[in-house]
């Protein structure tokens, strides 16, 4: 149907051909559905902007998180290289003093 104008003659012509009760309901229920259908897209077009920005901002947090995450990581990272220099450097150093 690409206007609602056709519907009152298609309504009128079904009529006059005297369906069954069964094929009323059918008929009916097919209606509904896709004024259902209808009122959902509308409200998915009006609220579409507002869900876009609250996944982007929730987007933007993920992408803070894990860069802080790395950030840790790769401070712990150098920390244990330190540590480790640190322990090869004294290990050096004690075994120089026990050779002289």
């Amino acid at each position: 149907m690409e206007t609602v104008q056709e519907l009152i003659p298609l309504a009128k012509e079904i009529m006059a051909q005297k369906p069954s009760g069964k094929l009323v309901k059918l008929y009916v229920l097919g209606s509904m559905l896709a004024l259902f259908g209808v009122v959902l897209s509308l409200v998915e077009t009006v609220c579409s902007p507002f869900t876009a920005s609250s996944r982007w901002r929730e987007e933007e947090a993920a992408v803070a998180e894990l860069r802080a995450a790395r950030e840790l990581q790769t401070q712990a990272l150098r920390e244990k290289g330190k540590q480790h220099e640190a322990v090869l450097c004294s290990r050096a150093l004690s075994k120089r003093q026990q050779g002289s």
